[in-house]
Formats: C-alpha cells, sequence, structure tokens
C-alpha cells in the first residue's frame, strides 16, 4: 500500500488533550489522515489510541485542541453530527444484536439513511416498503462484499468471533462512510481470520474508496496494510510516518521494548 500519492487531508486533530482527573490520556496530539489513505494509530497498551478514535467520533469532549473533519472545524464533535458526515466506527469489544440476524444488524447500518418516519416504517406500505427493499438491496451488496452471505439469516450470536467481527464491519460498511475507524478489527483472530480482515479493509478502501484509520496491535499486519503509521505512547505522538520510517525510528523501539526515553520521563513526571 505504500508509495501512493496521498489525497488531500480529510481529518485533522491539532492539539487535542484528554484528561480524566488526574490521568492524561491524550497530550497536545497532532495528526492528520488524507483521503483515500489507510492510517494505523498503534502503541503500548494504555497509550491513549481508543481514547483518541473517541475523540473523533465524538464519544468524548477534549479539554483542549480542534478537529477538522472534510474543512469543517470543531472544538469538539458530536456522535449523531459524526455519523451524518460520513464517519462510522467499529469496537474493540463486538456491539453487536446477538439475537438478532446478520441481515438485521447489518440493516441497522442504514439508520441514519432512511428518510421515512416510524408510521411509515410501522405500516411498511408504499414508499416506506420501497425505501425498506432499497436499503435491503444496498445491504446484500455488503455482505456479498464481504462473503457472509451464507450466514445472512443466522443469529449473529451463533458466530464465531471472526465472522462476528466481519458483520461489525459490514455494519459499519452499510452507512456509506467517507471515513471509517477501526478499533482492533484483528483482535483475538488467528492468522487465517486475519488475512481474510486485512483483505476486506483493502477491498474497501480500493474498490468502496473508503478512508481508514485503525487501530491494530498486529505491527506484521499494520506494515503490510497501512499507507503511514501514527505512534502513541502515554499519551503523547512520538512518531508519525510512513511503516518503513516508524519501524525505524528509535523512539517507537523504546517504547515497544520497555526502554525509557526522555519523553517517557517527562510523561511519568508530570503524572506523579
Amino acid at each position: 500500500m505504500q508509495g501512493r500519492v496521498p489525497g488531500p487531508v480529510l481529518l485533522e486533530v491539532r492539539g487535542v488533550s484528554l484528561s480524566f482527573g488526574g490521568v492524561h490520556a491524550l497530550r497536545h496530539v497532532d495528526f492528520h489522515v488524507h483521503e483515500g489513505e489507510v492510517c494505523a494509530i498503534i502503541g503500548p497498551n494504555g497509550a491513549g489510541k481508543s481514547s483518541l478514535l473517541n475523540v473523533i467520533n465524538g464519544v468524548y469532549s477534549p479539554n483542549a485542541g480542534t478537529i477538522t473533519y472534510a474543512g469543517e472545524t470543531r472544538r469538539a464533535m458530536r456522535p449523531h453530527w459524526a455519523a451524518e458526515q460520513g464517519i462510522a466506527r467499529t469496537f474493540q469489544n463486538i456491539a453487536l444484536f446477538k439475537g438478532m440476524s446478520v441481515l438485521d444488524n447489518v440493516m441497522a447500518g442504514r439508520t441514519l439513511k432512511m428518510r421515512r418516519g416510524v408510521l411509515w416504517q410501522a405500516l411498511y406500505w408504499g414508499p416506506a416498503e420501497r425505501e425498506e427493499l432499497e436499503h435491503r438491496a444496498r445491504v446484500e451488496k455488503i455482505i456479498d462484499f464481504l462473503q457472509i452471505e451464507h450466514v445472512r439469516k443466522t443469529p449473529v450470536g451463533r458466530l464465531p468471533y471472526g465472522l462476528q467481527k466481519r458483520v461489525e464491519l459490514a455494519r459499519a460498511l452499510a452507512a456509506e462512510p467517507r471515513l471509517l475507524l477501526l478499533d482492533e478489527p484483528m483482535a483475538g483472530m488467528n492468522i487465517e481470520e486475519k488475512q481474510d480482515m486485512c483483505r476486506f479493509i483493502l477491498d474497501a478502501n480500493d474498490e468502496l474508496g473508503v478512508t481508514v484509520a485503525l487501530i491494530e496491535h498486529d505491527m506484521a499486519v499494520v506494515m503490510d496494510i497501512a499507507d503511514r503509521v501514527v505512534v502513541l505512547d502515554y499519551g503523547r505522538k512520538i512518531a508519525d510516518g510512513s511503516p518503513a520510517e516508524v519501524r525505524a525510528n528509535p523512539e517507537v523501539i523504546a517504547a515497544y521494548l520497555g526502554v525509557p526515553t526522555a519523553a517517557d520521563d517527562r510523561a511519568l513526571k508530570e503524572a506523579s
């Protein structure tokens, strides 16, 4: 994936800080994601990666800094606004409706695209019926795209873990996102499942034109699929560049090997 010409900046995070009481989750973080890019966010456990995604899609409001998305700058995002503007999200812990079928779970991703009111949907007649059929057709395409058509009517709770993660990706893609935030999409998967998920993420990026920002711990995966890598440690950004540049960065090596750096010492002193 490396070597592609980046598009314009789609998302820019500038000077974002986030604290929970005396705990500093993010410290003056700056980074950006280009249109059409696969950007990986990595770092040791507790580095602030999930907190950063939560700020981007409005789950958390930062104490300082701004977020610029598609040319509009905000002090803080809101989840509903983020979703309406084309930001979709998956979670580290699977957040699906376990008793519902795969089809119905993916249909839930179309909620903001539906224009008919609750009354029309309850009656399921005329315009509401036509709209439902149109949305189902789009959902079926996503199901085929991710090769889960054989389990489309199966309750999600009966599926193996790897397929559940794929259903969660399908629900996010059903929203037709411009920016897709993936929080450890391959956590807990075996090698074959990881290979499949990598392929589907790259296909979504290439064929559907979805810009991707993902958190991932598997460095082999990151180095293989990411155009650019952002590294966090103790809530600070310590590196930002191509996979090859980041892999050779002494601060990144120190963070992963547990060797203290000057930045680590400063962070520990501020937290104490």
